[in-house]
């Protein structure tokens, strides 16, 4: 599964994570030192957004923020981006964020 993901245009890294932050799998640039990085970042972007989103429901009062399909922090040239308890380094200038946020989607669901 991470492995297709990182054959997709543009993907330079991506991990799968435990809902403690500890890297379960990850393949890509950086090794495991960096991949062991971009779980915990990823798992506490992920509180920090479910915290959002359950802001965002209780003050509107408008259904479908929670609970959060994603995440993406957009760079110049890098971006991050995650769906369940997968992320991955993309590069901007090789792929588009809708082809990858579709492929972490299928990759999370099975």
């Amino acid at each position: 599964m991470l492995k297709r993901l990182l054959t997709l245009d543009g993907v330079m890294a991506v991990c799968q994570f435990r809902d403690d932050g500890q890297l379960v799998q990850g393949y890509g640039m950086g090794g495991d030192e960096m991949l062991t990085r971009l779980a915990k970042f990823a798992l506490d972007y992920k509180r920090m957004i479910q915290g959002n989103a359950d802001q965002l429901a209780m003050f509107t009062q408008v259904r479908g923020w929670t609970p959060p399909g994603g995440w993406i922090v957009r760079g110049q040239q890098l971006s991050v981006c995650s769906v369940a308890n997968l992320a991955c380094v993309i590069d901007l200038r090789e792929t588009d964020l809708n082809t990858i946020m579709a492929a972490l989607k299928d990759a999370a669901s099975q």
